[in-house]
């Protein structure tokens, strides 16, 4: 797997991604194939019913980690369109890190549909989700929507 880089550190007090957001979720991707991938340990903050992490934050690390494939995988910015979550199994929070996958599979003109999934230490799937993202053609994303480029989430390696 491929360590991706944050090109919006400063900028951004996104809550999904930001290092310097103090209530985020300071997740952090790899790029693995075709797949963007985080491995995330829930903190007790997040918590929904005891011991289990909260369904609305279960989706916002879906639609945060479908945002970082369109923008390495399709080259571009995108916003959100649509969500179908199905939740499997509840993710507990007293089991460790749980690894999210995300990857394209399928493009329609300018609508990407973006498989997503949530699996626990054991590799057992917990949540699943089709995320659309409308993407912005490229010059759109950089002008409009402060797209800095994939070759951004390389910066730090000298192959790319």
């Amino acid at each position: 797997m491929k360590k991706l880089v944050n090109p919006y550190p400063d900028k951004s007090p996104c809550f999904g991604c930001s290092p310097s957001n103090p209530i985020g979720l300071h997740l952090h991707f790899f790029e693995d194939g075709e797949d963007i991938v985080s491995v995330w340990e829930p903190g007790t903050h997040y918590q929904g019913f005891i011991n289990i992490l909260h369904g609305g934050i279960q989706a916002t690390i879906m639609d945060e980690i479908a945002s970082w494939t369109v923008m390495v995988k399709a080259k571009t910015a995108g916003v959100t369109s649509d969500m179908k979550i199905k939740y499997h199994k509840p993710v507990r929070m007293d089991r460790g890190e749980i690894t999210i996958r995300s990857s394209i599979k399928e493009k329609h003109k300018r609508l990407l549909t973006i498989y997503t999934r949530i699996t626990d230490k054991n590799d057992c799937l917990c949540t699943e989700g089709w995320i659309t993202y409308f993407a912005f053609p490229e010059e759109v994303a950089k002008r409009k929507y402060y797209y800095p480029g994939v070759e951004k989430f390389y910066e730090n390696d000298k192959d790319q």
